[in-house]
């Protein structure tokens, strides 16, 4: 694994990963993969295939990075973003079904998956529906207990950990490094001007925020106590590769 992140507390990096599609590529995989600790790699429901999830985990087994499953709603032609109205039993095997397709795929590299994160609107969805988190919490428990559940932090933190700890399994607790944030503690809506960070220098201020401090102010100016255990970058484009180099930089990683 590489150096962990220094400061008052232990953050790691994760990037979502293994999001290309038979001969259409997305994202700069390779390029990311040496700046990051953990890698959520797609499982065929939002994005990918078997042959790029195999790619995806040579990758990380090179690289020496933590692998996840990024489960997702059956929704290919909307990339996972769109909401779907499932029963608890149709939620919790399609989470099975994709963390044991990229588990059976990490045996032949000699890894496992140790953790899961939900991409897109399955992830939105179980942050706003506490029902819904639940039962993604008992899916995972029942899948594999020792293996965490990567959720986005928020101001209710405390209740999602009580949740968690009630179901049986650990939480890792996700911020993001170039979102901007609501008075909540949730991401501002891709809607109002300025959700996105753009500035490498404002996405490290950030980074830097959320490890030595622990949180960030909002967008409006409020202090948000959000204690993240790992900052989502993103490495798709030169813009936020750069980023990712500058954070990795600012952190006095593997130096």
């Amino acid at each position: 694994m590489p150096t962990p992140l220094r400061g008052e507390s232990i953050v790691k990096l994760n990037c979502d990963l293994g999001e290309s599609f038979g001969a259409w590529t997305m994202g700069q995989d390779a390029d990311v993969m040496p700046y990051i600790d953990q890698a959520n790699i797609a499982c065929g429901f939002h994005a990918s295939d078997p042959v790029t999830m195999h790619r995806t985990l040579a990758l990380a087994a090179q690289h020496k990075i933590s692998v996840g499953a990024h489960p997702a709603y059956p929704d290919l032609v909307g990339f996972g973003r769109r909401s779907m109205a499932l029963s608890a039993e149709e939620v919790k095997t399609l989470i099975w079904y994709q963390v044991g397709a990229l588990q059976g795929l990490a045996r032949i590299h000699g890894i496992t998956v140790d953790h899961i994160k939900p991409h897109g609107a399955l992830n939105n969805d179980m942050m706003a529906d506490p029902e819904l988190l639940h039962t993604v919490m008992l899916a995972i428990a029942t899948y594999d207990d020792q293996c965490p559940l990567m959720i986005p932090v928020t101001c209710d933190h405390a209740s999602h950990r009580a949740m968690a700890q009630e179901v049986g399994i650990t939480l890792i607790l996700e911020a993001f490094a170039d979102r901007a944030y609501d008075d909540t503690g949730r991401l501002l809506s891709r809607r109002e001007q300025g959700a996105v960070l753009h500035d490498p220098e404002d996405i490290v201020a950030q980074a830097l925020s959320f490890t030595h401090k622990q949180g960030i102010e909002s967008a409006s100016g409020r202090w948000l106590d959000l204690p993240a255990d790992s900052l989502c970058v993103h490495g798709d484009n030169a813009e936020a590769l750069a980023a990712v180099a500058a954070i990795r930089q600012a952190l006095g990683v593997g130096e």
